[in-house]
């Protein structure tokens, strides 16, 4: 978040100023986070906005008080 939040990876992020987190899914593995990304990145639009909006109907951005996030 700290690299997306400061525009320092170039990227789909970066190309559009997307810099804020409404949705995110925690995992043991790294391979499990990465199938799962993967497997999200098919899906219909439709369908990741009303995941996001079951946990986070006003799209409040999730990662706005953490403090690392300062440069």
């Amino acid at each position: 978040m700290f690299e997306h939040k400061n525009k320092h990876i170039e990227g789909f992020t970066q190309k559009y100023g997307l810099n804020q987190l409404v949705y995110f899914e925690t995992y043991q593995y790294i391979n499990d986070a990465i199938k799962r990304e993967k497997n999200m990145k098919k899906w219909k639009r439709q369908w990741k906005i009303k995941l996001i909006e079951k946990e986070n109907p006003n799209w409040h951005d999730l990662s706005k008080d953490w403090t690392y996030l300062i440069e």
